[in-house]
Parts: C-alpha cells; sequence; structure tokens
C-alpha cells in the first residue's frame, strides 16, 4: 500500500517561491504558474467601483424579497427564512429534445436538467457574513435536502453562490443557485477521474490524504471541528480557498447535525475573512462539489468548496485573459502569502 502523501518542504518551497513556477492541481490534472511579486506592478487599468455602503433590508422592487412579485408574474411567499424556487429564466430545462446530432468533430446533445434559486434570508441587506451560525445552518440544510431530491433524477447537482456585481448577481439580494442536470460536467469529470485513480491506488479519499497532509501547515486558514479551510497549493485566483472536511463524507446529506453545525461555523468564518481582508464586502463565486449520482463509487468521492474571489487588491481584480486563457492559469502571489492575509484578516 502507498504511503500517505505529506506536504511538500515548506523550506525548499520557500526558495522556489522567490522565482516562477508551476503547481499541479492534483484534482484535475492541470498546472497553474505562480509568479509571486507581479503584485507590485504598477496597475492603471479598470478598478472595481466601492460597492454601496447601505442596502434596506426589506426592497419593494427586489424580486427576491418576501412577498414580491417576480418579473414571471409568481408572487414570492412572505418567508421567513430560507426560500427555494425554480429559476424564471432557466439554463436546463426538464423538457429538452432527447436527441444527438452529428459525429466526428461536429457532435451536440440535448441535455436535460433544472435551474432553481435558493434565497438565503429574507433580509435583503446580509450576506452570509453578517448571518448568525443558526441561519447559515439551515442553508447547509438546504443544499443538503435539494442535493438529495434532485439526485434522484439528475446526475450532477451544482450547488452554488456568485457574490457580488463583480462576479455577476444579478441581484444583492442573499441567495444562490442549484442546477441539475444529466450530464456530467466537464470539471467534474476532470475531479471523478483523479479521485477514483488516487483510490485505486491507494484505498483512501485523494482530498482526505489531502487535508491529513496540509493540517498545521502554512496555507491552513482555519482548521477547527473537523473542518479544514485553506487555499489550495495549486490555487489560480488571488484569495481562492476550499473548505473540506477531515472525515470522509461523499455528500452533504452524509454530514450529521454536529458536522452541519461545525460547517456553519466554518462557512461564517471564511465569509468575514473575506469582507476583512479588504475592509469591503467580497466579491467571490463559490461551489459544492459533491460525488455524481448513478456514476462510479461515491466513496472514492471527498465532498468539498471552492471559493473562487477575484479580487488581487481592494479595488483591483485579476482578469484571467491572454495567457490564461491561451495556455495555463498564473497567479501573481503565492498560495502560502494569501493564506497568511486570511489568517491575519480578523472576524469580529
Amino acid at each position: 500500500m502507498p504511503t500517505e502523501p505529506r506536504r511538500p518542504d515548506d523550506g525548499a518551497l520557500a526558495s522556489l517561491d522567490a522565482e516562477p513556477h508551476r503547481r499541479r492541481n492534483a484534482l484535475t490534472g492541470e498546472w497553474v504558474l505562480v509568479s509571486a511579486g507581479r503584485t507590485r506592478r504598477p496597475w492603471l487599468g479598470a478598478e472595481e467601483p466601492e460597492p454601496p455602503e447601505d442596502r434596506p433590508a426589506f426592497d419593494p422592487g427586489c424580486y427576491l424579497c418576501p412577498g414580491n412579485t417576480r418579473v414571471s408574474g409568481d408572487v414570492n411567499p412572505a418567508y421567513a427564512t430560507t426560500f427555494v424556487f425554480t429559476n424564471d429564466f432557466a439554463a436546463l430545462r426538464p423538457d429538452t429534445a432527447d436527441a444527438r446530432l452529428g459525429e466526428g468533430l461536429f457532435r451536440a446533445e440535448g441535455t436535460r436538467g433544472t435551474c432553481r434559486v435558493v434565497c438565503f434570508s429574507p433580509r435583503h441587506d446580509i450576506t452570509l457574513a453578517g448571518m448568525d451560525a443558526d441561519s447559515i445552518r439551515r442553508v447547509v440544510d438546504v443544499w443538503a435536502d435539494q442535493t438529495t431530491e434532485l439526485g434522484s433524477r439528475y446526475r450532477w447537482v451544482q450547488a452554488f453562490e456568485n457574490r457580488g456585481a463583480a462576479m455577476g448577481a444579478s441581484n444583492p439580494h442573499p441567495h444562490g443557485q442549484i442546477w441539475a442536470g444529466d450530464a456530467l460536467p466537464v470539471e467534474a469529470s476532470l475531479e471523478l477521474d483523479a479521485q477514483s485513480r488516487h483510490h485505486a491506488e491507494t484505498g483512501r479519499r485523494l482530498l482526505v490524504d489531502y487535508a491529513a497532509a496540509e493540517r498545521g501547515g502554512p496555507r491552513v486558514i482555519r482548521d477547527a471541528d473537523g473542518w479544514l479551510t485553506l487555499v489550495p497549493f495549486w490555487a489560480g485566483w488571488p484569495f481562492e480557498a476550499m473548505i473540506v472536511p477531515i472525515e470522509t463524507a461523499a455528500r452533504l446529506a452524509d454530514l450529521d447535525d454536529a458536522r452541519r453545525d461545525a460547517l456553519a461555523l466554518a462557512l461564517q468564518d471564511l465569509n468575514r475573512r473575506y469582507d476583512a481582508l479588504f475592509g469591503r464586502p467580497f466579491p467571490f463565486s463559490m461551489g459544492w462539489h459533491q460525488a455524481p449520482f448513478g456514476e462510479g463509487d461515491p466513496a472514492v468521492w471527498q465532498l468539498h468548496a471552492h471559493f473562487y474571489p477575484p479580487l488581487l487588491r481592494a479595488s483591483v481584480r485579476k482578469f484571467m485573459v491572454g495567457y490564461e486563457l491561451l495556455s495555463e492559469p498564473q497567479r501573481d502571489l503565492t498560495p502560502e502569502e494569501a493564506a497568511e492575509r486570511l489568517r491575519e484578516a480578523t472576524t469580529a
């Protein structure tokens, strides 16, 4: 049986950090170019505007607030905690024709699915960072329940949140989405292949081994109550992060009450650290990667959440353009530096 993976020697890695180098993403097999020090270059490009400081607790013009009418004409209930509804402009539909067209270089196929909106809170003026742990726990339960329900019909269930206009959020009301489809997306397929290979070689889950190797290391942001928050060794975005359970779990529904309570605290902590980093609401896209349904053995998969924030400085975002689009991702500060800055960000 192969030995358990160990964290790379921090001293040797530090000497490499001063030079351009590449790091391999163990989950996908892809590579990222690390070019530390480029944050010092002058910036004369676009800057992100300051987000509005104040929002009302209830906005009569918001189509997600309780009791308001949406564009579809449907009226939201007077919900008091969370609220889930089918997206009025869904990117996937359950009635798509089951068709396959072409062959060779020209192939297309119909795909079925559904898209739902999850309102985290009835309050318009709050985010997960400002919600208490009990309220966040209710969101965790919704993610888990929705995943189980949709997984009975679809192969892949993707729960995610786009936070902030910089990440394409069309409405500031605290909400996320859940898309479910009958196809296994590219990212999920890559992660499934990597985790399956690792399990076949070791008998263990890749991310359980990875979390064990990272604990106590320079990329860890928080390690508490069975949940590890860290900047991945292979992070592409400046302050990218992952949340991973220390013990095995393939999906959110596998978590008992104690682990869900602890997850709510981990989510609250990371959201608050992000906001504290630059003293402003921090935009990001985040999402849960859970074991696919009807696709191999779920025991090879470890539940995890990805956070992809675009900001490099308080008002400067990282653009994935040029070399990043045409070659591979490139980052301007090391994951170790990013984790240190997030550890130092106060959550009070």
